[in-house]
């Protein structure tokens, strides 16, 4: 499936919140944390993702099938045990990348 067939799938915000537990471990887990929301961004799956300044707060747009899949997809955040999320459906999300064209200069 290419990153423009998932526009007409279903888009999801998810609100995490992130535990007060700033532990050695949890410090180690970033760049893997970093790795996959690459990784997503990627493939399209992922569309944005946001960290508030006081560090309490995560927000990710997703692009999936179902809620369940939204789920199966942040349960392989190596920082999952660390948040809560709470997901929900939204009706639309618009930004600017989505409104123009990306120029290729292949």
């Amino acid at each position: 499936m290419t990153t423009n067939s998932y526009i007409y799938m279903n888009q999801y915000i998810v609100e995490f919140e992130l535990h007060n537990s700033f532990t050695e471990q949890f410090m180690s887990l970033i760049p893997e944390q970093r790795t996959k929301v690459s990784e997503l961004m990627r493939s399209g799956r992922l569309l944005n993702y946001a960290l508030s300044a006081d560090r309490t707060k995560l927000w990710a747009f997703f692009v999936a099938s179902s809620e369940s899949e939204v789920m199966e997809l942040i349960s392989t955040f190596p920082l999952i045990h660390y948040m809560t999320p709470v997901v929900r459906e939204l009706m639309f999300h618009e930004n600017v990348m989505m409104q123009f064209p990306v120029m290729s200069l292949n």
